[in-house]
């Protein structure tokens, strides 16, 4: 005769009141915890540096932009880098020197007139640069002496930080 196989099952095991109430503590414990490190995150980070070895943001670009009011009501704050490139060509080589970073500005188009009121550039440089379809751009104080160039816009270099995550790059002014 064959035995009959019987299952047991455990009973399920009852949760006690003080067991659930830790896990919901727990579970707002750490809700917080995570939501006081975003905002001190947060709080870290939107605060304005004034280090000179760190520009991180557009308004210190403009504070520290040469006559910063006029540059940023007649055209866009700049940060100018100089360098210079050697090229050798026998053997054929190229050298670059060590860049120097200074703030500068570019000025729209149509606010070209504040150098030549001030006589800081002549007509012919006028000319010559408006049929080149460029603009001026400038370092220094131009109470003092600034130094002021025809600088021409270059529409190639586009915002790859945009581009690569799928942005689309924002309208920019045309100088």
């Amino acid at each position: 005769m064959k035995r009959k196989a019987t299952t047991r099952t455990a009973p399920a095991p009852k949760s006690s009141p003080v067991k659930t109430a830790f896990n919901y503590l727990s579970v707002m414990v750490m809700a917080a915890v995570l939501i006081l490190g975003i905002g001190i995150g947060i709080a870290f980070s939107s605060t304005t540096i004034t280090d000179t070895r760190n520009v991180a943001s557009r308004e210190f670009i403009d504070r520290a932009a040469p006559n910063a009011d006029l540059c940023v009501q007649y055209g866009a704050s700049a940060m100018v880098m100089d360098t210079r490139l050697f090229v050798s060509l026998n053997p054929f080589n190229v050298y670059v020197s060590q860049p120097s970073m200074r703030p500068g500005c570019v000025l729209r188009t149509n606010s070209w007139n504040l150098l030549e009121d001030r006589k800081l550039v002549t007509h012919e440089q006028v000319r010559d640069c408006k049929n080149r379809m460029n603009t001026f751009g400038f370092t220094g104080d131009l109470g003092t002496s600034p130094e002021i160039n025809c600088v021409y816009q270059n529409d190639g270099a586009k915002n790859f930080y945009l581009t690569q995550s799928g942005g689309t790059p924002g309208q920019t002014e045309q100088f």
